[in-house]
């Protein structure tokens, strides 16, 4: 059974950066997709972030400029580095996996909260 774990998730004041964690377990091959969605009180989840490969990935543009997403070689791990964050960054962060391009958030995590405030 597939299993996304997200971390790194907390309070954080203005300005201020966090780095987000997704540990995959339960599949035998390499995800082929990984992905970030948010989703903040009220409004409609949206995404964040998604990484096939180091050259091959994409970010909302609210989050370039700001946010990286990478992912392990290796692992089903991926990664979210969040930098400028700004009290519209306050959202639950979800970690997707996905095993093929039409497939691409065909497993969830259970979210992990970032609240941004001073």
């Amino acid at each position: 059974q597939v299993q996304l774990v997200e971390s790194g998730g907390g309070l954080v004041q203005p300005g201020g950066s966090l780095r987000l964690s997704c540990e995959g377990s339960g599949s035998k091959f390499r995800f082929y997709s990984m992905g970030w969605y948010r989703q903040a009180p009220g409004k409609q989840r949206e995404l964040v972030a998604r990484i096939i490969s180091s050259w091959n990935k994409n970010l909302a543009e609210f989050a370039r400029g700001r946010f990286t997403v990478s992912r392990s070689n290796i692992t089903n791990a991926a990664y979210l580095q969040m930098n400028s964050l700004n009290s519209e960054d306050t959202a639950v962060y979800f970690c997707t996996a996905g095993t093929s391009e039409n497939f691409l958030d065909r497993y969830w995590g259970q979210g992990t909260q970032v609240t941004v405030s001073s």
